[in-house]
């Protein structure tokens, strides 16, 4: 299928196109697109790892700011920026070299679809977790992360439905707000985050509030018109309502599972290990998505269960009726391990085929030789 992409966000459009068709200039002609997503990918990752070093259990900020030096701030802020242009300039850059395949389309919402729940991640650092004074709490953070998920998922059940993806507004603004923030923290410090600063609230229930109501009341409406007008000109992908509402199965159920498990963990295995929790939420997260994604550029049907869901079935299961006792926290460290080297190994497995059945390089420009 044609990749096609709407994006009708003004910030985008007037002030972040402008710069990054500047930025497109610089990048040499034989240079890979996917290795500029790629890029863009591990520079959240070791962003990511090292803000977790400095801050393991999202308390830093709260307890002792300070713990985190300033430059871990800055350096977030400068990673943020990059991931942010490479992820924009990659599909230029495509179509600049005439390299724009299948592959990295996949390859691009792929990753991204993992590096949507590593920039929340990272951001929880920043406002850290409750400690009575300041801070929010893991249950808000999980809902958050969900919210953010739950968008991300939207605008891919939309373009499985209409073969077209909006662009969501939230994308852009959501980017330029991380990297404010992060430049805010290296200026002024983690204390900006802990005081009030609007009628005895704080940035961070702002930006909670702002991120829900950018969720509900235009994202997923958004979508459901977006749907509804390609009913009215018949230009839907599936016919029944069932196939249209497929894809949407696993991500809830995925969604239903995990809420069971924080809510009946009779460790409170959330805020024991919030960080690991999260993780693998993400992870599941993106394993789901990139199903729904695969069938929606090959015109497949999705499975109804995605396989993921049985083995954390049955882990919930164990949890929440106490059969795992002291050992659930050592049960989410492997299960957790687990499933992130099997994202990985689908990954590449999924990236290999794809090469081989179009005969190129992922990271390179040049074409493989028949055999």
């Amino acid at each position: 299928s044609q990749y096609s992409a709407v994006d009708t966000n003004p910030l985008s459009v007037y002030i972040m196109q402008p710069i990054w068709n500047k930025i497109i200039k610089i990048v040499p002609l034989w240079i890979a697109p996917n290795l500029l997503t790629f890029s863009g990918f591990v520079m959240i990752l070791v962003n990511y790892f090292l803000i977790s070093f400095y801050d393991w259990d999202y308390t830093a900020s709260g307890t002792s700011p300070g713990l985190v030096p300033t430059w871990v701030w800055l350096f977030s802020a400068f990673t943020t920026f990059c991931a942010y242009a490479l992820d924009s300039i990659d599909g230029k850059h495509a179509r600049r070299t005439q390299s724009s395949t299948p592959l990295g389309e996949l390859f691009d919402h792929g990753l991204d679809s993992w590096a949507t729940s590593i920039f929340v991640l990272s951001f929880f650092s920043v406002c850290s977790r409750d400690n009575g004074k300041t801070g929010v709490s893991v249950y808000t953070m999980y809902i958050y992360l969900s919210i953010v998920l739950f968008n991300f998922m939207c605008s891919h059940w939309e373009k499985y439905n209409t073969g077209v993806l909006f662009l969501p507004w939230g994308y852009d603004i959501s980017q330029v707000v991380l990297i404010a923030a992060y430049l805010l923290t290296g200026a002024v410090g983690v204390e900006v985050w802990q005081k009030p600063f609007l009628f005895g609230y704080y940035i961070t229930d702002a930006l909670v509030i702002l991120l829900i109501g950018f969720s509900l009341f235009l994202s997923f409406p958004q979508t459901l018109y977006n749907i509804h007008r390609a009913h009215l000109k018949k230009t839907l992908k599936n016919n029944s309502l069932y196939e249209g509402l497929l894809p949407l199965v696993s991500p809830l159920l995925l969604f239903v599972l995990l809420t069971v498990w924080v809510v009946l963990s009779p460790g409170n295995i959330l805020a024991k290990q919030p960080r690991l929790f999260l993780w693998m939420v993400g992870v599941a997260f993106s394993n789901v998505i990139c199903k729904v994604i695969i069938c929606q550029m090959s015109s497949t049907q999705p499975e109804l269960f995605h396989w993921f869901l049985f083995p954390l079935a049955l882990v919930v299961y164990a949890a929440i009726s106490g059969l795992l006792g002291w050992t659930e926290e050592a049960v989410l460290a492997v299960f957790t391990v687990l499933v992130t080297a099997a994202h990985v190994h689908y990954g590449v497995c999924v990236g290999k085929q794809l090469s081989e059945h179009l005969n190129i390089y992922i990271f390179s420009l040049k074409k493989r030789v028949q055999e």
